[in-house]
């Protein structure tokens, strides 16, 4: 009891960031120094195979600069949003028992903008990919 009477004064004192500061600077270090280590005593070998795009043993065809549909880069974005979203029911349905009746009602409206977002970039046409 009286350990934590003694440090009640002092709780956010700058001290007490010393630990997490240190490990901060020992890790941005040690990835520095491997890194660099890495670069300085490693081969350097550059062949003309070595030099050449890698295309997981495909033949080239064509340039790799050709332009490509925003719908697929907002159907990725979609996807990663609503993906995001589904993370959240995972904390009710462990604790849906403990959250009663008023849980229930704050993921209905959870679910409620949810499916109004959807709708939303459905009506229009975000994910359409002919056009």
């Amino acid at each position: 009891m009286e350990f934590f009477l003694l440090q009640a004064g002092n709780v956010n004192d700058a001290s007490n960031y010393l630990p997490i500061a240190l490990q901060l600077l020992f890790a941005v270090g040690l990835i520095g120094l491997m890194v660099f280590g890495s670069n300085a005593l490693g081969p350097k070998r550059k062949t003309a195979d070595k030099l050449e795009n890698f295309e997981s043993g495909i033949e080239q065809q064509g340039n790799a600069r050709q332009p490509i549909s925003i719908k697929y880069f907002l159907v990725a974005i979609l996807f990663v949003l609503f993906d995001v979203e589904v993370i959240f029911f995972y904390p009710y349905a462990v604790n849906f028992r403990e959250l009663g009746w008023e849980g229930f009602a704050a993921v209905a409206g959870f679910v409620g903008l949810f499916l109004a977002g959807f709708i939303y970039i459905w009506k229009k046409g975000a994910l359409k990919w002919e056009e």
